[in-house]
């Protein structure tokens, strides 16, 4: 018998995970509150959204919660009831500590998911952490489920916040690099179109080089392009003399931080 998986929530986090479900081995049903929301949601997606959350958790296996952090405490003390032993409940919800949820449902199997922008391309980072009473097989199930729209890592909960800053903010970081670039081609001389497609797919390209490196080091696929005496080597030595390690780590400690704040 097939499991089914519903979505509290239908925003563009949790649509871009349905549509990444949608074709594999599971029944998929979502809930809006908002009767226009649950219509409009139901037409897009095409799957059954439901307006009552305590119909949505009797009727599924696996349970996202993708509501706004600032409903979360409603909406668990909603169906907080009918969360039984058999059913897995899975939060994308940002900040939200799993110590919260368990506060409100007692003895649930919890698995907790950082994930990122880029799933709706079907190319995002998520981080996954258990709560105490999720297990192995809960884990490997939701890794299972979003590696059909990106990569996954697992990691303790109290490295959630490093997570948050590196993949979950990561994009607006690498949106800001590119566009920087773009304008400095813009300066010199070049349309800022083209300076915007040159920066993007060579960004684009670079990531998919690590991926592909096997046992090389990121270092070493620094030198290959940056010869010494080159242009790209100046550029290299410029960056050092600017300090750009200091700079991200910077932006990654205090993203972090800010992250850790929230989640209070």
């Amino acid at each position: 018998m097939k499991q089914t998986i519903g979505f509290i929530g239908c925003g563009k986090m949790a649509s871009a995970i349905i549509s990444g479900c949608k074709g594999q081995d599971f029944d998929i049903i979502a809930s809006e509150i908002n009767e226009d929301f649950a219509q409009s949601a139901s037409k897009k997606l095409g799957i059954e959204v439901l307006t009552d959350n305590k119909e949505l958790v009797k009727k599924s296996d696996v349970i996202f919660v993708a509501t706004k952090p600032n409903q979360v405490s409603d909406v668990l003390n909603d169906i907080k009831d009918y969360v039984t032993q058999d059913k897995l409940l899975v939060s994308i919800a940002a900040g939200v500590k799993t110590s919260k949820i368990e506060a409100i449902i007692k003895n649930v199997r919890l698995v907790r998911v950082m994930p990122n922008t880029p799933a709706l391309v079907k190319l995002g980072m998520f981080g996954i952490c258990a709560g105490k009473n999720g297990n192995d097989s809960d884990i490997k199930f939701v890794e299972n489920l979003l590696s059909s729209i990106g990569k996954c890592i697992i990691i303790d909960e109290v490295q959630i916040d490093i997570v948050t800053a590196i993949s979950g903010s990561g994009p607006a970081f690498f949106y800001q690099v590119i566009e920087d670039m773009a304008r400095a081609g813009e300066k010199l001389g070049l349309d800022y179109e083209k300076s915007l497609i040159l920066a993007a797919q060579t960004a684009l390209g670079s990531a998919q080089m690590i991926f592909n490196r096997g046992e090389t080091t990121v270092q070493t696929l620094i030198d290959n392009v940056a010869t010494k005496g080159g242009c790209t080597f100046v550029g290299i030595q410029q960056m050092k003399s600017e300090k750009s390690d200091e700079l991200f780590f910077n932006v990654i400690e205090k993203t972090t931080k800010k992250a850790c704040e929230l989640g209070k």
